[in-house]
């Protein structure tokens, strides 16, 4: 098998190379029309920021939005739009940067992550929903498994959105993008939601495109069998576009989350 062609999304979406800079263009717009506070710090370094969200009036709880690009790539300022649909329906929304690999491990990540949860948590009071996209996926997924946040902050998730995840990491360390990732075996055993087990009282549900490439259909239905929650299969969608949900306020899944 080739696992660099197998996790290979953009050489199988047509005009993949445009979303990127249209993500950008897209958060741009929106941030410049959202009451935002950019750049609060959650730890010590440049990335270790999140962009926190409120919407106008009273607010019904956090989502905070993990993006994604294989723990390499992006930061926070590429999603601000994917809040939209959130804000709209009166949440507050918190967007995390972290930093990337090869300069940090995936389980450093995580506690990354850990913690911009928690700073978010101490901004807004309520339930808190999380939500991510393909290796932020995998990051949500990991904030549901016990002893990864506080209790305080663990006990306000209500649920837990891992869009088009990487559920099991252990395919990854056939791929060359592992040069920079640097799993082993026991890094992945500890770092793959397949193999942990979520908290008690989480609802969780796996969104997953009806186009993407079949190994993420293949991880998303592990997590689902895994962790015996529900998988959504959004029809027509490919793993670029299975998130436009969260930027449209009347989405069948806005209305499902947000409502």
């Amino acid at each position: 098998m080739d696992w660099d062609d197998a996790y290979s999304n953009g050489a199988y979406i047509e005009g993949a190379e445009e979303f990127p800079s249209r993500w950008e263009r897209d958060a741009a717009a929106y941030r410049a029309t959202s009451a935002m506070e950019e750049d609060v710090p959650y730890g010590e370094g440049d990335r270790l920021k999140l962009d926190l969200i409120r919407p106008e009036g009273a607010v019904k709880g956090l989502l905070v939005f993990v993006h994604g690009g294989y723990w390499l790539l992006f930061d926070k300022s590429y999603w601000s739009h994917f809040a939209r649909a959130a804000v709209s329906r009166g949440w507050a929304v918190a967007l995390p940067s972290y930093d990337l690999a090869p300069s940090v491990r995936i389980s450093e990540i995580t506690e990354q992550v850990a913690a911009a949860v928690t700073k978010a948590a101490e901004h807004v009071a309520g339930p808190i929903m999380l939500a991510g996209h393909s290796a932020g996926g995998h990051l949500v997924a990991r904030m549901a498994c016990d002893g990864v946040l506080p209790e305080d902050v663990a006990a306000r998730i209500s649920r837990v959105v891992p869009i088009s995840p990487v559920a099991d990491l252990r395919p990854m360390m056939n791929t060359s993008m592992n040069n920079d990732l640097k799993l082993d075996e026991a890094e992945c055993a500890a770092e793959s939601p397949v193999l942990q087990t979520p908290r008690e009282g989480v609802d969780v549900t796996v969104l997953v495109g009806a186009k993407e490439r079949p190994v993420f259909l293949d991880q998303a239905r592990w997590l689902s069998e895994a962790w015996d929650c529900d998988m959504v299969v959004a029809g027509g969608k490919h793993h670029f576009d299975v998130i436009d949900a969260f930027s449209d306020p009347d989405s069948d899944m806005a209305r499902m989350l947000f409502s």
